[in-house]
């Protein structure tokens, strides 16, 4: 069996969150999470460009206690993704 590349399943992984059905900015949070761990792994490299997107992310997520994001948060949260995922394709 053919041993499968840490980048490759880190990408594959973090996409299969973007893409996911449910609630976007759900899907967003776990697909940082999992880009979190592959950055720990080392199965992929942490870049400036990246950070910051990440950051940007987490800005478009941030909530009170309570509140429910939705609409232009879910919109940011996707568009976000869709950059870090060609980003991630660069690498």
């Amino acid at each position: 069996m053919a041993e499968t590349d840490p980048a490759e399943a880190a990408r594959a992984a973090f996409r299969a969150h973007v893409e996911a059905k449910g609630h976007s900015v759900d899907n967003a949070k776990l697909a940082a999470d999992a880009l979190e761990a592959a950055f720990r792994q080392g199965a992929l490299a942490r870049t400036p460009l990246i950070d910051q997107m990440l950051t940007d992310l987490m800005v478009a997520l941030e909530q009170d206690e309570g509140q429910k994001l939705g609409g232009k948060s879910a919109e940011a949260a996707r568009f976000i993704l869709r950059a870090i995922s060609r980003e991630l394709d660069r690498g």
